[in-house]
């Protein structure tokens, strides 16, 4: 190979290459917002299904943590998220869990449950976050704790991140275990979201009891 064309493909390697490194660091989800405060990160899951809970999480990170799989939990595969899930119960500072029946749903609407129920995790952290971090653009106020919301902020920084994994998995495997007693509609599967099967044996069988009556099915 000609000296000139070997040194254009080495150079070629070389900005290739830094790119992927000015790519990946962008691409890592940031620790904190405020890393002066106490902060949780918020999430929920189920948002959109036909039926069962929504559920919320949230956790408080340790200030040096690190995690290479963390990421949103739409990004990872179930063995990953299940994998992390473990590693994040056992290294956070605090983390809880909340639901929302669909009963309640039906009640006060999709957007009030989810709003309850990363109201009710707050309540139940056995450390009192200075600041949350909520994913989405919207949320009421909780007393006397700060917020930020960050839209897709499960794909941003660590905490929601690690929310987003804990509620989804909590919520899957809780729609396995109803799948159990309720078959037909595939929710080990779908997780109670509106896919075409699950649409499909409401028309043959009915609902069930948690089924969100409220929604176009």
């Amino acid at each position: 190979m000609p000296r000139d064309v070997f040194e254009a493909d080495v150079s070629n390697h070389k900005i290739a290459l830094t790119l992927h490194k000015i790519t990946t660091f962008y691409d890592m989800l940031k620790s904190f917002y405020n890393e002066s405060m106490i902060e949780a990160g918020l999430d929920e899951a189920g948002r959109g299904c036909l039926a069962g809970p929504v559920v919320a999480a949230a956790v408080i990170l340790p200030k040096d943590y690190s995690h290479e799989l963390l990421n949103d939990s739409k990004q990872l595969t179930k063995k990953q998220r299940d994998i992390i899930r473990l590693d994040i119960q056992r290294d956070a500072i605090a983390w809880t869990i909340a639901e929302v029946s669909n009963q309640d749903i039906d009640e006060i609407n999709i957007l009030k449950a989810s709003m309850k129920a990363m109201h009710l995790c707050v309540d139940k952290l056995n450390v009192r976050p200075e600041h949350l971090l909520i994913d989405g653009n919207r949320f009421p106020n909780y007393p006397l704790i700060p917020h930020t919301c960050i839209v897709k902020g499960d794909a941003k920084f660590m905490s929601i991140a690690a929310a987003s994994i804990l509620a989804k998995t909590y919520r899957d495997e809780l729609m396995e275990t109803l799948a159990l007693t309720y078959p037909h509609y595939g929710w080990e599967h779908n997780a109670g979201y509106p896919t075409p099967k699950h649409k499909a044996a409401i028309r043959e069988h009915g609902v069930t009891p948690f089924h969100r009556m409220t929604f176009r099915m």
